[in-house]
């Protein structure tokens, strides 16, 4: 069994042209960084590893997360978190409500305590009742982070969820990420224009188009 995230000859097709071709194994804790100018497909690529692929591209290749092959899965059986540029919380929840949605099944009180220790994790100890609206931009980006780590992916996909944050809280909420997902062991690949956000992660950029 390959453990990690494999892409085994990928490519993405629009109108006939290929625009995204990957052969590429993602080690537990390692992180692959995919950068390319705008329109080259970064973002496509994401698509087709969690089964989103608009139907105006065509997808070939296979997918493997620890033995497992993902080809033909639905997207809630693949097992990969993805993090956005936007932190897309529910605003009509609290923070404690929106982690809530990651915790898998159980009883009431395991998962508030599941919850109150994933907001520990990224110092948040006592945000549970407040209100998404009133955190900061790192803030937001930590609870998404701890949101979708709580529903167990074994691989993570980040579409550029730095790029919104200003520079100081950009550096502190990058390195958080990397220093979890290392320690989790989870495979990540990170989509990006920015350097910095390519130096942080390690290794050598896998380029796009351009």
């Amino acid at each position: 069994m390959s453990e990690g995230l494999v892409l085994s000859n990928v490519t993405i097709k629009l109108a006939g042209a290929e625009i995204v071709a990957v052969n590429r194994r993602i080690g537990p804790g390692e992180v692959l960084t995919v950068m390319g100018p705008s329109g080259s497909g970064k973002s496509t690529l994401l698509s087709y590893l969690v089964g989103t692929l608009p139907r105006a591209f065509e997808g070939a290749g296979g997918i493997e997360l620890n033995g497992r092959q993902l080809n033909g899965l639905p997207t809630n059986r693949r097992r990969i978190g993805i993090l956005f540029q936007d932190d897309l919380l529910f605003p009509h929840l609290s923070v404690a409500g929106n982690l809530g949605f990651g915790v898998p099944p159980g009883p009431r009180k395991d998962r508030r305590q599941t919850i109150e220790a994933a907001l520990d994790e990224v110092g948040l100890t006592g945000f549970g009742p407040r209100d998404p609206a009133t955190l900061s931009g790192g803030q937001k980006a930590r609870v998404a982070l701890m949101r979708t780590l709580l529903a167990r992916p074994e691989a993570l996909l980040l579409d550029e969820p730095f790029s919104r944050l200003d520079a100081d809280r950009r550096t502190r909420t990058r390195d958080l990420v990397f220093s979890i997902t290392r320690a989790r062991a989870l495979p990540v690949l990170l989509v990006t224009h920015d350097a910095e956000d390519a130096a942080a992660a390690g290794g050598e950029p896998f380029l796009l188009g351009g």
